[in-house]
């Protein structure tokens, strides 16, 4: 675990469904801090869909991009959604502990299957005959060894869930 200053970025990583981006967005709104999804500049940067993406390059090729995307970050006091695959890349995620505070949203495989209704409209990055839950067991260790604390969010996200939150990451000195 890091000693960051505070007015750090809030860092958020998870499995795809697990809501990054929505509980970003919150805690940001609450928080009075800018919001960045990762997977939304990597979008703008590369011109298209990070699914579309990975069906034109392949994974290789999108990992090296979503690395890219994160090593040049240079945010101060915001919070951060990454893509759920930014894990495998040790320079992405070292450069995202050098930025702020790490919160892993952990969310079981049947809540993870349930938000997604479609991998191919989620922009999953998977190989191909490659399972949700393959995928899940793989990267659960990755976000564990990343995350400076541990968030269960297999909840629907309420304004009480929010404040829960803040509570929390308040009562560790995360913020």
């Amino acid at each position: 675990m890091t000693s960051n200053p505070a007015g750090s970025n809030l860092v958020l990583i998870g499995m795809p469904g697990s809501g990054k981006s929505t509980v970003g967005r919150r805690l940001a709104q609450q928080l009075g801090r800018d919001f960045l999804d990762t997977d939304n500049l990597l979008e703008r940067r590369q011109g298209c869909t990070v699914q579309q993406l990975v069906d034109r390059h392949g994974l290789v090729f999108f990992r090296r991009a979503e690395q890219a995307v994160v090593t040049s970050l240079q945010a101060q006091n915001c919070v951060i959604a990454t893509g759920g695959s930014a894990v495998y890349s040790d320079t992405a995620m070292q450069h995202l502990r050098e930025l702020g505070r790490i919160l892993f949203l952990q969310v079981s495989i049947s809540t993870v299957r349930r938000r997604i209704a479609s991998a191919m409209d989620r922009g999953l990055v998977m190989y191909p005959n490659e399972t949700i839950a393959g995928l899940y067991h793989q990267r659960k260790p990755l976000y564990q060894r990343w995350a400076d604390i541990t968030v269960d969010n297999n909840r629907p996200l309420t304004e009480l869930r929010v404040a829960q939150i803040i509570d929390r990451l308040s009562a560790q000195r995360i913020i």
